[in-house]
């Protein structure tokens, strides 16, 4: 797995990727491009694609920095977040337990601006724990869970199919899986043996469509902020399954 995710200034971006207000992503004194607002609040609007009604445990895989493992708390009774990443974990559990997180927003060469983040309000920080872990290497006594979340994780793994196969053990019956993934499928990441042979959505099918049907096939953009005038704009497939 790549150590890119601990560097300080990855964790910053992500901080804001997860928790920054929309004025500190994209200043309200410019007239940004509308489809780039409408990318904002990624690791929210994933997590409104499960069905409505109140669940018990929840798992949130690659959790990056907690944002879907919060707002998954609001209809879960307790919601575990999991990433590889031991800075991105370290600063969820700071959030959880209450204090905020101080980091740098990049603007220009040496200008850089200091920011704050802090978790959602009107969370219960003792309906969520964070977990340093391997998504493809999960603890055989995890359980099963009503919730799965696994949001632009599939294509960082060096060996993805170990966790969809993992996906009919982890998913109770009646559960619900939603997946992301922008598809962008890298050496760096995954050797390209690795990678789906053909569209990563029918690779998906091939791998679970014989424990889980299909309920959405959607997309969900997303931006990144790196500098300010470098953002990353992504657009994630994102897709929603039931476990039979």
């Amino acid at each position: 797995m790549s150590d890119i995710y601990e560097d300080p200034g990855v964790l910053a971006e992500y901080l804001l990727f997860h928790y920054g207000r929309p004025g500190e992503i994209l200043p309200p004194d410019i007239a940004w491009p509308e489809g780039m607002s409408r990318a904002l609040d990624f690791a929210v609007r994933t997590t409104l694609h499960f069905s409505d009604q109140a669940a018990a445990r929840g798992l949130d895989l690659g959790c990056a920095v907690g944002r879907s493992t919060y707002e998954m708390s609001r209809s879960c009774s307790h919601v575990t977040g999991i990433d590889f990443s031991h800075a991105f974990i370290d600063a969820a559990n700071e959030l959880r337990a209450g204090k905020t997180v101080d980091y740098v927003r990049r603007d220009e060469g040496h200008l850089a601006t200091g920011l704050t983040a802090m978790s959602p309000e009107g969370i219960d920080p003792s309906k969520v724990s964070f977990l340093q872990g391997d998504a493809m290497a999960l603890p055989g006594d995890i359980g099963g869970f009503d919730r799965v979340h696994a949001a632009n994780l599939i294509c960082r793994l060096t060996d993805p199919v170990l966790l969809l196969d993992r996906f009919p053990e982890l998913v109770n019956p009646g559960g619900e899986l939603v997946l992301a993934t922008p598809c962008t499928w890298l050496e760096g990441f995954t050797a390209p043996e690795k990678w789906p042979p053909g569209d990563t959505l029918a690779w998906l099918q091939g791998h679970l469509g014989w424990a889980f049907d299909l309920v959405k096939r959607t997309d969900e953009p997303f931006l990144i902020r790196e500098t300010a005038r470098k953002f990353q704009w992504t657009r994630s497939m994102l897709t929603v399954w039931r476990r039979r």
